[in-house]
Parts: C-alpha cells; sequence; structure tokens
C-alpha cells in the first residue's frame, strides 16, 4: 500500500475540492476547542482514497509533523476548521514524526496506527465514555485495545485482531479510515447562472492593394529660335573716303551665331499621396434573458436552536 501526497497523485485535485481545498485550515481538539496545528497536506493511497492529514504541530509541538487518520478527523467548512477527534497532547507526544524524506511503509503505519488504537483515545463522540456497538458495527480494533509498547510500537494481545502486512486493508479499521456520515457530511446548494462570453469570428476580409493606369498627357512649351535679319540702310550724309582706305577690301567677313530650342521632354516620378490604413472597433450591446434557477436551504427543526453560520 503506497501513500501520495494528493498534489502529486493529481495535480488538479483542487477542482475537486469546488474551493473547499482543507491545506492550510487549522486543527483544533473537540473537547477544549484548542488548537493543535495546520494541515500541511493530505496523503492518499493507489485508488485516491483519503488515508492521512498531515498535521504540523506547531502549536502543540514546534516543528513537529504527524500523521492524523481521517477517519479521527472532522471537516467544518463553515469554520474552516478541522477537528482532530479524540487527540491528546500524549498521542502527539507518542505519534512518530513525519518526515518527507522517509519511506512510508506498513511498519511505520502501524507505529501511527498503534497510537490512534490506544484506549485512552476519546471515542467519536467526543468523550472517552465505553459504549456498546452491536457486533455488526463494531469497528475492527476495539476501544478496549491495550496500551503501547516500548517505543510506540503497538503491543496486541490474544483479544485483539493480529493484522499481517501481506493483507492489511484500511477497510479493516473503519474507526481510523472511514468518512462517516456524522463528521464529515456536507449539503452543497446549487444555483444556476449565466455566464456570457464572446467569441471573435471573421466576417470578411478587406484586400487593399494598387495598379496602375496609363493615359497619354500633352506639354506645351515655347521654344526659341534665332534667325539673321539683314537690314540694308542708305547713310543720309555720303562721306568721301580717302585714297588708300578700307574700301574695296575683298575676303571681308562677318560671322554671326544662329542659336535655337529644342525640347527636352522625360518623366520623372513622385509621391502624389499616402495612404495610411488602421481599424477603428465599433461596440455594440447585446442583451438577452433566460430563466435561472437557485437551491434555497430548508431547515425543519422545529423549537430546536438552530447555529447557521456563513
Amino acid at each position: 500500500m503506497s501513500l501520495y501526497k494528493i498534489a502529486d497523485f493529481d495535480a488538479d485535485y483542487r477542482d475537486v475540492f469546488q474551493e473547499n481545498d482543507i491545506k492550510g485550515l487549522g486543527v483544533y481538539t473537540e473537547t477544549s476547542d484548542d488548537k493543535i496545528g495546520t494541515i500541511s497536506d493530505i496523503l492518499v493511497d493507489e485508488e485516491g482514497h483519503f488515508r492521512y492529514l498531515v498535521v504540523d504541530l506547531g502549536f502543540w509541538i514546534f516543528g513537529k509533523k504527524v500523521l492524523l487518520p481521517i477517519g479521527r478527523s472532522r471537516i467544518d467548512y463553515n469554520a474552516d476548521r478541522v477537528y482532530a477527534i479524540g487527540m491528546t497532547r500524549q498521542q502527539a507526544e507518542d505519534l512518530p514524526e513525519f518526515d518527507e524524506r522517509l519511506t512510508l511503509d506498513y511498519d511505520y503505519e502501524e507505529r501511527v496506527r498503534g497510537v490512534y488504537r490506544n484506549p485512552n483515545t476519546i471515542n467519536n463522540y467526543g468523550d472517552s465514555r465505553v459504549v456498546d456497538t452491536p457486533a455488526a458495527l463494531e469497528p475492527a480494533t476495539p476501544l478496549d485495545a491495550p496500551a503501547l509498547g516500548m517505543g510506540g510500537a503497538y503491543q496486541p494481545t490474544l483479544d485483539t485482531p493480529v493484522y499481517d502486512r501481506d493483507s492489511y486493508n484500511y477497510a479493516q479499521e473503519p474507526s481510523l479510515y472511514d468518512l462517516n456520515d456524522r463528521d464529515h457530511q456536507t449539503l452543497r446548494l446549487y444555483e444556476e447562472r449565466l455566464v456570457a462570453n464572446k467569441q471573435r469570428r471573421k466576417t470578411g476580409e478587406v484586400t487593399i492593394g494598387k495598379h496602375v493606369e496609363t493615359e497619354t498627357t500633352r506639354v506645351a512649351m515655347p521654344l526659341e529660335k534665332e534667325r539673321v535679319v539683314i537690314e540694308r540702310v542708305t547713310p543720309s550724309n555720303e562721306a568721301i573716303t580717302s585714297p588708300g582706305s578700307t574700301a574695296f577690301q575683298e575676303g571681308e567677313v562677318a560671322r554671326v551665331d544662329i542659336y535655337e530650342e529644342t525640347p527636352d521632354i522625360r518623366k520623372e516620378t513622385f509621391v502624389r499621396e499616402e495612404v495610411r490604413v488602421s481599424k477603428v472597433v465599433d461596440q455594440d450591446t447585446v442583451e438577452t434573458q433566460e430563466t435561472i434557477r437557485r437551491e434555497e436551504l430548508d431547515v425543519d427543526a422545529p423549537d430546536l436552536p438552530i447555529d447557521e453560520r456563513h
């Protein structure tokens, strides 16, 4: 029989608790209502059944952790407390210390069970009276079992059931491992709620691109062209030149440069405009209504005192 810390057995165990995780809850005695420690972990078997609560006895014995069989506990979710049924300080001192580094084998569990089989253990009714139990309901370990021997080891007698390590089963000791109805009853009230979720779906696609269009453009530009104008003028005063002057010289030439403008047309690319693309979100409120149900608690206890805690 192997034991596992509940988080190692099921990483999502908190979903089963539905926000009622008992880790961290204070542990109290039933008789004196004294705080004796805090739940630090839960141990389960191979099938996930609760077997032990790991209790840090920091309020009683500093630095010591012990195992509390689940059947010897009462969980009060309203008060956020766990009550250790019949736990005494002597038991806390006799219990072997829980160490995560040690192997939790049959011998270790027998040392733990031996302490709780002590005849001085307070019964499930919260006191030390002997209860006459019908044979069909009698626990496997009687309340008048012998006391512990040396070193906290359980010493069975001829009147005590002898357990075998190869055939031992937790069902043999319901007083230690049963989650009895009196100490672990929970009534859950359910209600329906409207849960509004939004789904994002694609309604379309906008494609933005560009293409090239062509057109014929005309441009007009003035051009200048030079030409030679020859003007003959008769002088008003006829002058007589003297012999030997420059008159009648052959080969005299006058040169004039003629220019004209020719068109130089080319294409250049300019940014005509910029197009910016973005998205805006328009909000719209959609309302709907549904009929939901809720359970309410009905308490039928005429003339009886009821302490209702929230």
